[in-house]
């Protein structure tokens, strides 16, 4: 067995934090490894250690079983250490060849030499067998295309140890598919890989072995073939998760939202649907099916050219979502970072923020009521911060989207819309917002959830609807639905449906 990478006793302090706590790793030459934890575990402090964008306060760091300081990021380089990642580091303006050579161009009496550039581009982008070439635009290029250009990149600096956090969190299925082709290729040509993932599908898919972190702390390391998800998940947040999808007992009423043939140009085509008091809707699909092209028409954020829109079975016009939450409605994002959240503001200026008319005085914003009313939804939903006043920029991902969802439930709506309400988020963190779904759908909230992952929309939605390629292709019950016939509508294998 030879060993690429060990990394013992890893402690890392920030000021009033301990972020690391004598953590473990050691990975095998030509070995997927797994590294886990829910948000705040320390996986990305871990790595940044072993990019050398931070340094330890204790421990030992080995490669190759030579012990090394690893003091900065040139150095980590040197010793054959790639990182990629989750927000890719490409210039858009700039060739592929550009990008991966970039301040190591070859150059002649002081001019870059294109040719050799392309042609040393080129000899990597080849390994990964991609129809990327040298010379395309980075700016051109799909997010699944600029990951492998990150690759190709890391791989020109003869990166033996390759780290990737979330590779996969912008790729549909099938780029997600190519990636670990590529994945298997290097670990046959003696790479060892550290995967950073909050899908379990994809550990069990892809990983040899897996380390598990957990506040700072290691919990261990196993064969992938001695876990399974369930044992692995509760290895994560240290307790049974035998109620990962917990059902809250909901009465179903009286329908509260009807679409009828609902259209936008070159998006989404006749869509119809109902939703009543108290109903998980779940909406499947694979990316550029047009779930959250609907979703936002429904909204108001894209203009509709035809159909209906009907709230209690009242025809409403929605032109802009500032109607759509007066008739009642409430969305949460798929980019909480972006759309959701203003992420220089404090908790509690982002829960109050579409409730301000609230607080308002004659003259000023009633402060008193203001924080109390804060107070009471980071609480209600159990927000972990130290304090309202805290940046939400500083929370973690679970977190953060339960500052969407107080956001929302303040201006108490009638029909909440969730897009993606898990993504990015770990096990732990998706559990109790699981919980927070059912809690709401339980006081009468109608509920719609477009969700990318499976098992989530089989374990929480008492209906599925599945669309492709901007139509609906199927309608099922909880009891019908199964993984096969949402992934065949989903594919348009199937356009009938259970209706």
């Amino acid at each position: 067995m030879s060993i690429a990478l060990e990394m013992k006793n890893i402690t890392k302090e920030f000021p009033g934090v301990l972020a690391l706590n004598e953590v473990n790793l050691m990975v095998e030459k030509g070995e997927i490894h797994a590294v886990v934890g829910e948000n705040g575990a320390g996986k990305s402090t871990l790595m940044k250690i072993l990019a050398g964008v931070y340094q330890k306060n204790f421990g030992k760091i080995s490669v190759h079983e030579k012990e090394v300081e690893i003091t900065d990021t040139l150095t980590a380089q040197s010793l054959g250490i790639g990182m990629i990642y989750q927000e890719l580091n490409l210039i858009p303006h700039l060739t592929v060849a550009e990008n991966m050579f970039l301040g190591r161009f070859p150059l002649s009496k002081g001019k870059i030499q294109y040719n050799e550039l392309n042609k040393n581009a080129q000899h990597y982008l080849s390994q990964l067998e991609t129809g990327v070439k040298p010379d395309d635009l980075v700016g051109n290029l799909s997010v699944a295309d600029r990951q492998l250009v990150e690759i190709a990149k890391t791989l020109s600096l003869n990166s033996s140890i390759l780290v990737m956090d979330e590779p996969t969190s912008s790729l549909s299925p099938g780029e997600t598919e190519i990636l670990f082709k590529i994945m298997k290729k290097l670990k046959s040509a003696g790479v060892s890989i550290i995967f950073i993932s909050h899908h379990m599908d994809e550990i069990f898919s892809i990983a040899d072995k897996a380390t598990v972190l957990r506040d700072g702390e290691y919990v261990g390391s196993w064969d992938i073939s001695e876990l399974n998800e369930q044992s692995l998940v509760e290895k994560m947040v240290g307790r049974e998760m035998s109620e990962m999808f917990p059902k809250v007992e909901t009465e179903i009423g009286q329908t509260i939202l009807e679409v009828r043939n609902l259209t936008v140009k070159n998006r989404i085509s006749d869509i119809s649907f109902k939703l009543k008091a108290g109903e998980i809707l779940g909406i499947g699909g694979l990316v550029g099916a047009g779930r959250s092209e609907l979703v936002n028409a429904i909204f108001g954020v894209l203009a509709v050219n035809s159909g209906e829109i009907l709230i209690d079975n009242r025809p409403v016009k929605i032109t802009h979502p500032y109607e759509a939450v007066k008739n009642g409605l409430a969305l949460i994002p798929e980019d909480r970072g972006e759309q959701g959240l203003v992420l220089k503001f404090s908790v509690k200026d982002n829960v109050t923020l579409a409730s301000l008319k609230e607080f308002a005085g004659t003259i000023k914003v009633d402060t008193i009521k203001e924080n109390k009313a804060a107070v009471h939804l980071v609480e209600k939903l159990q927000v972990k911060t130290p304090s309202i006043n805290q940046l939400v920029e500083n929370l973690s991902g679970g977190n953060q989207q339960k500052v969407v969802l107080a956001k929302w439930l303040a201006v108490n709506p009638k029909i909440l819309i969730l897009d993606e309400p898990t993504r990015g988020i770990d096990v732990g963190a998706k559990a109790e917002i699981y919980k927070i779904i059912g809690e709401l759908a339980a006081r009468g909230i109608g509920i719609i959830m477009v969700s990318s992952e499976l098992p989530e929309l089989l374990g929480i939605s008492d209906r599925i609807m599945v669309m492709c390629r901007g139509k609906k292709t199927a309608e099922f019950t909880r009891k019908q639905a199964t993984s096969e016939k949402i992934m065949l509508a989903a594919t348009g294998a199937s356009e009938k449906g259970d209706n």
